[in-house]
């Protein structure tokens, strides 16, 4: 069964804390390495970095158990349309992917020399939200980045809590 979108949504908001907490980690190892040097090099070199610590953080989840502590902690795992566990190349692609739900918003923020963050926080919200929209043209709900990497999130089944008694068949 397919998780409802404002589920996979909800998740997606509590995927942000736990990401965050991640990039904080890693932006403070980079500039332990670098000595905190602020040449414009770094600077490109730092979101390179976290691009990558990022797609490690969600490739590894999906390739190793299914899902991220946040789609566990939602009961959604992520599968291949045959129900299968991801292998390694195609959680990249998805990976990549998912970067539609961002990417279109930013680059036309750079295309049109937006600078000022209401401009750009608005041209995102409206990228996130015609992304997310995509899943209401799925005739299996999924939003593009998964229909597009032959992927698919299902929901899991609420775990049977110890010493419950079992349903009657």
């Amino acid at each position: 069964m397919t998780p409802t979108i404002k589920r996979r949504l909800t998740a997606m908001v509590y995927e942000t804390f736990l990401l965050l907490a991640v990039e904080m980690l890693a932006v403070a190892l980079f500039l332990i390495v670098t000595r905190n040097n602020h040449a414009p090099v770094f600077q490109y070199a730092m979101k390179v970095w976290l691009f990558v610590v990022t797609g490690a953080y969600f490739t590894w989840g999906w390739t190793n158990s299914g899902h991220t502590l946040a789609m566990k902690t939602w009961r959604m795992q992520v599968v291949t349309t045959g129900g299968a566990r991801l292998p390694l190349r195609m959680a990249i692609v998805r990976y990549l992917l998912a970067w539609g739900w961002f990417l279109p918003a930013l680059l036309a923020c750079t295309a049109l020399g937006l600078k000022d963050k209401a401009q750009i926080g608005t041209a995102v919200a409206v990228g996130v939200l015609a992304w997310g929209l995509t899943a209401l043209f799925d005739r299996d709900r999924q939003f593009l980045h998964d229909r597009l990497a032959g992927t698919r999130l299902v929901q899991l089944p609420k775990p049977v809590k110890a010493g419950a008694p079992a349903e009657a068949a």
